[in-house]
């Protein structure tokens, strides 16, 4: 037996806690009356003289009555409590989780400032991810000026290629189109004909700011949706230099500007401060790079925890309402309380009722 109402909150609590409380007053307020109603009837009359100024009968149906209100009362606090009762057990089947890795491919995810590069980074430690989550479905969505995506799979190898096989390189615009790789993880997530059953996460991987579009509003809109969006920034906010990468991904320079000048990537208050938004209008947490790694293993553990003890199989114990009882009788006795008179009907005999000569 439980009582599901004061399970459920501390104010339904408090509220349970006030009607106790009226019902201890309403008790001592009845046997408080009881008693000056009987030190008033010994002030009115000689012990001797009560039977007939009172008639047995009413102090039994007074009593009667009183009994009965005070029972109402309570039975009313138990149903309002709502008592169950278990009555077995069902099995809550594992709930899927759906992740798009959203991976920032644009030419200054080459910078070297973590171990081999940014997004060689980055590509180990998905590729760890996704082994880490099995049994969950990624989708995946690569981003420079343009995205590209590949559909939800329960195939996390294909996704861990997809991204190995991707340069930035590859990439046809150059460019950080954040905004627009979020609404294609969006689109993924509302064609896919089950992801609307399953957690929803999508996990931006960037070392950039978004100067084009606006990825607050696509992070607000994905919230909206059901889908927490987690944001890692890679990279350091020291200046970091470019280097130049052929087509077989060895570096044979360094990228100069117009003046010749080597060019260089570092973090900004502004970009710090839009991925800081970003992540806020999307529910989900902002992870900075450290100790040579993009901080990824943060969201990784997270998402481990919610698919081993949030998502799991579950043995759900289920409860028969029985408060139809309590309330039953609760009105039953109001009614017997209100029918019932203190004082007996008085008989009156037929030469009562003769007319005096």
């Amino acid at each position: 037996m439980r009582f599901a109402n004061l399970t459920s909150s501390p104010w339904a609590i408090a509220v349970a806690s006030i009607g106790v409380l009226l019902w201890l007053a309403s008790f001592v307020t009845l046997v408080v009356r009881s008693r000056r109603r009987r030190a008033a009837l010994v002030r009115f009359a000689d012990a001797s003289l009560h039977g007939a100024v009172l008639r047995p009968a009413s102090g039994i149906r007074r009593l009667f009555k009183d009994v009965a209100l005070l029972g109402a009362m309570l039975f009313a606090l138990v149903a309002a409590a709502r008592p169950q009762y278990g009555k077995g057990t069902r099995i809550i089947p594992a709930t899927n989780l759906d992740v798009v890795l959203v991976i920032d491919f644009s030419k200054s995810m080459y910078a070297r400032d973590v171990v081999p590069s940014r997004i060689g980074r980055v590509k180990l430690e998905v590729a760890s991810l996704i082994e880490r989550l099995a049994g969950a479905r990624f989708g995946a969505v690569a981003y420079a000026g343009e995205p590209m995506s590949f559909p939800l799979t329960s195939d996390g190898d294909a996704i861990a290629q997809f991204f190995r096989q991707l340069e930035p390189n590859d990439m046809p615009i150059g460019g950080t189109a954040t905004a627009r790789a979020l609404e294609l993880a969006k689109d993924l997530l509302q064609r896919d004909a089950q992801s609307s059953k399953h957690e929803r996460v999508v996990v931006l991987l960037t070392d950039g700011e978004d100067e084009e579009g606006d990825p607050v509003s696509s992070a607000r809109s994905l919230a909206e949706g059901g889908t927490r969006l987690h944001v890692v920034r890679v990279g350091g906010r020291a200046p970091e230099p470019l280097p130049l990468v052929d087509d077989k991904g060895a570096v044979i320079g360094w990228r100069r500007g117009d003046d010749g000048k080597p060019l260089t990537t570092e973090f900004t208050e502004s970009a710090e401060k839009q991925l800081a938004d970003v992540a806020k209008a999307g529910r989900g947490k902002l992870v900075e790079a450290q100790a040579g790694e993009t901080g990824l293993q943060v969201i990784g553990d997270e998402l481990a925890h919610t698919m081993r003890y949030e998502l799991s199989e579950k043995v759900e114990t289920l409860f028969a309402e029985v408060y139809r009882w309590p309330l039953g009788l609760a009105l039953l006795l109001l009614a017997l309380e209100a029918m019932l008179r203190e004082l007996p009907p008085v008989k009156v005999s037929r030469k009562a009722k003769e007319p005096l000569s």
